[in-house]
């Protein structure tokens, strides 16, 4: 074998010494989570808990909706490449029902204490009188019910047909499959606008943006295909895909990100600037209280981080398939998505800056969340085929030409005359 074949071939990679790894971000997860309700339970009525709560959530939420996303738009446009990463982004899509919309139950226990507008008044107060009957208790109750239910019929029925084609190869799965993309694209886009701004605008109600909905939905396809393309990168590695997974499969991911990092950029921009040219105080006072504080430094943080780093870096074309670059990029954007989403949840609570002295607090319920979702995705893994067996694009997934297959199959029952 020559040098260049030996430097292409690299060895599996050896996981073993990982496994551990979740049930060891779930203990110390989970006591730090643990410690910190205690001590917010004594100093701040539990509020400090629950901001940190709703903003792991979202985290951990709005990447499922990008890996079901990706599941989706595979279906919608028949593409090879993605045949690959099909099954683990289903698996991923299907974390959030039942285990995300467990996780959702501390929010819903907690909602006077993170929604101020559940405390008010509607005869006194117009803002949130226009926005019955979805601003009471019940209202926020059945609208969430409502989202999950959506997810977990599009989840649930993409995954079941696409372990059906698995078995059977029917064209009457690939239809399937199709149907459920076609609605669910649409529904994924109202439902992902719908509970981005329920859960996560509406904690400082009197704030209006059109925008928001974009740009939940530009973060959420950024940070999902960062995601994918760590768990892409490892599976390849260990050879669990080797077989679908081409090295330029991971350029497309990479001119995916590249895309996102721009959408997500010009979405947040374009909010700022429409909010500030319009200038009027009931949108203004959004960002004036981001200016407050440690904030600032977090806002300037968030311009170059979360826009000039990854698209410098994802720009040159081979940088794109550099596994050493672009999976610390990946850990980079998950950092930069976790920050984001703390300036647009924690200044409702905290106008005058981030008080520092919690930032344990978010993080080990990360920890917690992590481990826990981590360890349900590998049993899921695990418990099936690694990528779609049967999937009409798998030859083309693999680098294999159907003309190649056909003239083969010729070939064997002695050609045609």
């Amino acid at each position: 074998m020559s040098s260049h074949d030996e430097k292409n071939h690299q060895p599996p990679l050896d996981l073993s010494g990982w496994r551990a790894l979740p049930v060891v971000l779930i203990v110390i997860g989970g006591f730090l989570t643990l410690l910190g309700a205690l001590l917010s339970w004594k100093h701040n009525d539990l509020r400090e808990f629950g901001f940190s709560w709703l903003m792991a959530f979202m985290f951990y939420y709005s990447i499922a909706l990008g890996a079901l996303f990706l599941v989706i738009v595979h279906h919608l446009t028949d593409a090879g490449w993605s045949v690959g990463i099909r099954r683990f982004c289903e698996h991923l899509a299907s974390l959030l029902f039942p285990w995300l919309a467990i996780l959702f139950l501390p929010v819903l226990i907690l909602a006077k204490k993170i929604y101020s507008w559940l405390t008010l008044d509607p005869a006194t107060n117009n803002l949130v009188a226009a926005k019955l009957p979805v601003f009471t208790c019940s209202g926020f109750i059945i609208t969430s019910a409502i989202i999950f239910a959506i997810w977990w019929l599009l989840s649930s029925q993409l995954s079941r047909w696409s372990l059906n084609q698995d078995k059977t190869g029917s064209a009457e799965c690939t239809r399937k499959l199709r149907f459920y993309s076609g609605f669910g694209i649409v529904a994924f886009a109202l439902t992902l606008s719908a509970s981005g701004v329920l859960w996560m605008k509406s904690l400082q109600y009197q704030w209006f943006s059109a925008m928001h909905g974009v740009y939940f939905f530009s973060s959420c396809a950024w940070v999902g295909l960062a995601t994918v393309y760590v768990i892409a990168a490892i599976l390849m590695r260990q050879g669990t895909l080797a077989a679908v997974l081409q090295k330029n499969y991971f350029y497309f991911i990479g001119v995916l990100m590249l895309g996102f990092t721009l959408l997500t950029a010009y979405t947040e921009f374009a909010q700022y600037f429409v909010v500030w040219n319009a200038n009027v105080p009931e949108e203004t006072f959004w960002y004036l209280i981001r200016e407050n504080g440690n904030w600032w430094w977090l806002s300037l943080i968030l311009i170059f981080g979360k826009c000039f780093v990854p698209f410098f870096i994802l720009l040159p074309e081979k940088l794109k398939m550099n596994f050493k670059v672009i999976i610390p990029l990946c850990l980079w954007i998950w950092a930069m998505h976790a920050a984001d989403l703390a300036f647009n949840i924690f200044p409702a609570l905290h106008n005058d800056g981030y008080h520092l002295k919690w930032i344990w607090l978010p993080l080990g319920i990360l920890m917690l969340m992590g481990g826990f979702l981590a360890k349900i995705f590998i049993c899921k893994f695990n418990s099936n085929p690694p990528y779609p067996q049967r999937d009409p694009r798998l030859l083309e997934a693999m680098g294999v030409s159907q003309n190649v297959v056909r003239d083969l199959t010729l070939a064997k029952d002695g050609g045609v005359e």
